[in-house]
């Protein structure tokens, strides 16, 4: 994990949110938001029409997590077996969200998870 990497806390924010200056997105590669989605410990620093909550992931065999969802897509790095993935949205055989090991933001596919019981 990186020094500038931090986890993002799960809880969902209580209260008024509001808009009060541009998103900050200095961290992108770490950084779970979509023009879509974004992670729920993102809600009130980042105005998307959706929140998740990280669903983990444990990957099942050797898997490359790449910039978008789609086999030819830039590689971003290769997931070991047992790494724990946070999935956030799932498309078209894809999962989109975040290695817990280096918090990296990229897809993987379906078939290379499994969800954490």
């Amino acid at each position: 994990m990186t020094a500038e990497a931090t986890p993002l806390p799960v809880n969902v924010p209580t209260g008024q949110l509001a808009l009060v200056r541009p998103a900050d997105r200095s961290d992108k590669p770490h950084l779970p938001v979509r023009g879509d989605l974004a992670h729920i410990g993102l809600a009130g620093r980042y105005f998307v029409p959706h929140y998740a909550v990280p669903m983990p992931h444990v990957v099942r065999e050797e898997a490359m997590l790449r910039g978008a969802g789609k086999a030819e897509a830039e590689p971003l790095r290769t997931l070991a077996a047992g790494e724990v993935f946070d999935v956030l949205d799932i498309a078209g055989g894809w999962a989109w969200g975040q290695a817990q090991a280096d918090l990296l933001v990229g897809y993987v596919a379906c078939s290379h998870l499994e969800p954490v019981a």
